[in-house]
């Protein structure tokens, strides 16, 4: 197989020898992808078979296929969990991996509310390289000359933590940014960011997307792609330079840094960038000062070939808004990956975003495929699935990822569930359709319907004393607000007018549902401020039965009707909204660790005060904070 079958219909040739070794590459793995998963599969038991995990199922040695899949259980977190966390707490022998483990990176689902710890090995940084490394030659057969000028990413650490045994756990970006590949990477012409090492690592989110945006604005000319990791944080920072660009005109204008900015190592490498330069400074007044964003992109960034974001999955629903600030400019999805593991690259970026499908690389990992059918019973433990493997997933069907990791990671049920769209040579080509369970996303959270119902539940208690109850729900997550947010429809039984719940406490319930949702949202609301505050929409009685009648009317059993959790159809949307009585939002950011605090009800002044489980000492009334987007 040649690179030219594999870029038929690319416009470019590589743009030199490395790419097209690299490219070469992508089809010796392509297309011996069964005989390379097979290798994989026994690296990976031979390397862990002195693990405590494996030796349980009595493997003998053994690194073939089928005593793997006839002796090793399909797994989810829960079933890992325990080990994971011996191995958070310090316990040091070969519980997984073989090899120390030198990290966790926390995952952007959850357990019990909290975020998943997926453990990692030092090497496994060099394979997330190799598959970074993959990208721009790919992209540069359709956007040749991605070496003339730069990148213009928004990127941002976030918050870590330790583990009792002194482990780090983090973001899985967040680990790849302060990693030495990423420090000191070689000067790459194709990868030139006008962002500077200093913001991307200062931890203080304003500073950082401040000191982006400056660079970003001095650079204009030379800026041929705009980014961010998710289209929520490109939109992001569209909202903070509406919000910010007096400020930062100020700087242009001055050749001076906003005081603001007193991270000390960004100001050392500001002061070799930024001069003053009344032109430029003029040239973002006209832009900025005006009511009218469209295009807004294209008009500061003149050179912008395309938008690298994702937006597949969830973050689909803010491809308008992106078409609206860029007129429309390419939505390339490149890569396909999670904290477990680093999957494919999609080798057609420029395709429509309803097109992306991503090849998995056969040599990241070991691929096991479970068939979806939504329709299907649960699966018992006495019946234990049928999995497929890598290149015998069939075209037209959906199947929930299953991986096996060098870190010891084995039959793990990764939640994604993927549509096989065909082949490249013979690794297949997926398309993402959606998380398992998932109900609500805005950014990098993933709430389910317990989550949501338990939340729900959390609130309605501080409606007891107004003898009022919630007749029916469902949910909404609204993307035409920047940052989007969550929006609950309430369908309340009033039963004393005269004592009904006042704005205020429904102001709270909102804050209540936020301390009951798991610390993902909960630090994109107050950490990352990706998230903007709850809504709670209170609708007019029978508006559910409206609900109803509208899908029996579309052609559902009323026998089988029950009502959505979560809604996202126009129509649907817009009947809700015409029923609105009242709007309610979160009067301050949740608290990030709730499991200290608690909820105290005042009802004969309707406020709510939060108070120390373990001190027993108020802390103050609930609504002191802001919700300003960067405040």
């Amino acid at each position: 197989m040649t690179v030219d079958s594999a870029i038929s219909t690319s416009v470019a040739p590589p743009a030199n020898e490395k790419h097209a070794k690299l490219l070469q590459f992508i089809e010796e793995m392509t297309t011996n992808a069964d005989s390379v998963q097979e290798k994989v599969l026994a690296e990976i038991l031979s390397r862990n078979a002195v693990t405590e995990y494996l030796r349980q199922f009595q493997l003998g040695g053994s690194t073939d296929r089928d005593s793997f899949k006839s002796k090793v259980p399909v797994v989810t977190y829960d079933d890992l969990q325990p080990y994971i966390q011996r191995i958070a707490n310090g316990d040091r022998s070969p519980i997984l991996s073989a090899l120390p483990i030198s990290e966790f990176l926390t995952s952007s689902g959850t357990s019990a509310g909290e975020r998943k710890l997926m453990p990692t090995i030092h090497e496994e940084w060099d394979r997330r390289q190799l598959l970074y490394s993959l990208l721009i030659p790919v992209m540069n057969l359709y956007v040749p000359g991605l070496d003339k000028g730069k990148g213009l990413y928004f990127l941002f650490v976030k918050a870590e933590t330790k583990t009792p045994s002194g482990l780090v756990a983090r973001p899985v970006l967040t680990s790849y940014y302060k990693s030495e590949q990423f420090k000191k990477r070689p000067y790459d012409p194709f990868l030139v960011y006008t962002s500077p090492n200093e913001a991307i690592l200062c931890a203080d989110s304003f500073q950082s997307m401040y000191t982006q945006m400056l660079c970003g604005l001095l650079m204009r000319e030379e800026v041929l792609r705009l980014g961010a990791v998710f289209a929520s944080g490109l939109l992001r920072a569209i909202t903070f330079l509406q919000l910010n660009w007096k400020q930062l005109v100020e700087d242009i204008m001055t050749g001076r840094l906003n005081p603001k900015i007193t991270d000390s190592s960004i100001r050392e490498c500001m002061s070799k960038i930024l001069k003053p330069n009344p032109e430029l400074a003029e040239f973002i007044i006209k832009e900025c000062s005006g009511e009218n964003w469209e295009g807004i992109i294209t008009r500061i960034w003149p050179n912008t070939k395309y938008l690298d974001v994702i937006v597949t999955g969830a973050m689909a629903q803010y491809i308008p808004t992106l078409d609206y600030y860029s007129g429309g400019l390419p939505l390339p999805c490149t890569m396909y990956a999670s904290s477990e593991c680093y999957f494919g690259l999609n080798l057609k970026p420029m395709c429509k975003p309803s097109d992306v499908r991503y090849t998995i690389m056969p040599n990241m990992g070991y691929f096991e495929f479970l068939p979806h059918d939504p329709a299907a019973p649960p699966l018992s433990g006495d019946s234990p699935p049928l999995l497929v493997d890598l290149a015998d997933v069939e075209v037209g069907k959906e199947y929930e990822l299953v991986i096996s990791t060098y870190a010891g990671l084995c039959r793990y049920r990764v939640g994604d569930i993927l549509l096989v769209t065909g082949f490249h040579n013979s690794a297949p080509q997926f398309k993402f359709i959606r998380r398992k369970n998932v109900l609500l996303s805005i950014d990098s959270d993933k709430t389910d319907e317990a989550e949501l119902q338990k939340a729900i539940e959390n609130a309605s208690s501080l409606l007891s004393d107004f003898n009022t109850s919630i007749v029916e729900y469902t949910s909404y997550g609204d993307t035409k607000t920047i940052p989007g947010h969550y929006v609950i429809y309430w369908e309340l039984l009033v039963k004393d007018p005269a004592n009904s719940p006042s704005h205020d406490v429904l102001n709270q319930c909102c804050l209540a549902m936020e301390e009951s949702l798991n610390t993902v949202y909960r630090q994109g609301r107050v950490a990352d401020k990706s998230i903007g505050p709850l809504e709670i929409r209170v609708v007019k009685n029978g508006t559910f039965e409206e609900l109803m009648d509208y899908a029996i009317s579309r052609g559902a059993s009323i026998n089988q009707y029950k009502v959505p959790r979560c809604v996202n159809f126009t129509p649907i949307v817009e009947l809700l909204d015409s029923r609105v009585v009242s709007a309610h939002f979160s009067p301050a950011p949740p608290l990030l660790d709730p499991r200290t605090t608690t909820h105290v009800k005042r009802p004969w002044k309707g406020d709510v005060k939060w108070r120390n489980k373990n001190t027993k000492k108020d802390l103050g009334l609930a609504c002191v904070g802001s919700n300003n987007l960067y405040a």
